[in-house]
């Protein structure tokens, strides 16, 4: 039959893994470093691997391909599910992109009272990589951070990530428009608030515009507020 699938550039595809991640159907999989479509019928053609990748290597196509097979899918999640404990996350990616949570143990905590405690508590947590569908998002405070912050403001992990969901970001060097993704992680997931650090530098701007059209286009109500930071390390009113 003639119908809407996915179709991957290769040359295009940096082997990130992010839309291994994000296709529930499990139709996409990485073979030697590249996505690659393993079966049609797994394929349900939504696309809820597009907004993932980070270099548009995705698109649709209308082509002769196997019609969407649920029940197929649905076993073959069942096996997955029996295959793997509860606790270990299946990942067909980049290994360093693997969705997993981050708890710190009292012996790795530093000890000396003016050192600061960690508060990351998932991995990834740049915007480009992290799954919209992570179990940490559900009830989460959502912390959307400039990837400088961090450098220039020296209290960034006990003043704003604590107890905070963190993604990262930096609109100038990803080049991309990350409101696609903040309004499916934040429509998706029962989102508690959302607080924006971003650096006083101008192109800084475009994370703020994100994170508002995000909302916005959620159709949420959800208290927010924006930070923003002096390179030398000032929050700024």
């Amino acid at each position: 039959m003639i119908r809407k699938i996915i179709q991957i550039d290769e040359e295009k595809c940096n082997g990130c893994g992010a839309c291994a991640e994000a296709c529930h159907e499990e139709a996409i999989g990485m073979v030697n470093g590249k996505a690659k479509l393993l079966r049609d019928d797994y394929c349900d053609g939504l696309g809820d691997c597009l907004p993932t990748c980070p270099t548009g290597a995705i698109s649709f196509v209308e082509r002769e391909a196997a019609a969407y097979d649920e029940k197929a899918v649905q076993e073959n999640m069942r096996k997955k599910n029996r295959m793997n404990s509860p606790s270990v996350g299946v990942h067909a990616g980049c290994p360093g992109s693997r969705m997993q949570r981050i708890q710190h143990s009292q012996e790795s905590a530093p000890s000396a009272p003016m050192q600061a405690e960690l508060q990351l508590r998932q991995w990834p947590c740049q915007i480009k990589l992290v799954p919209v569908g992570a179990p940490y998002f559900e009830g989460a405070k959502l912390l959307i951070a400039a990837d400088c912050s961090a450098y220039a403001y020296a209290r960034m992990h006990e003043d704003f990530m604590r107890g905070k969901v963190t993604l990262i970001g930096c609109p100038k060097l990803d080049n991309v428009d990350y409101s696609e993704k903040l309004t499916q992680i934040i429509q998706n997931n029962n989102i508690q608030s959302v607080t924006i650090v971003q650096m006083e530098v101008p192109c800084c701007g475009g994370l703020e515009l994100a994170a508002k059209k995000a909302l916005q286009a959620s159709g949420k109500f959800i208290p927010w507020q924006v930070v923003t930071i002096s390179i030398d390390g000032k929050i700024l009113e």
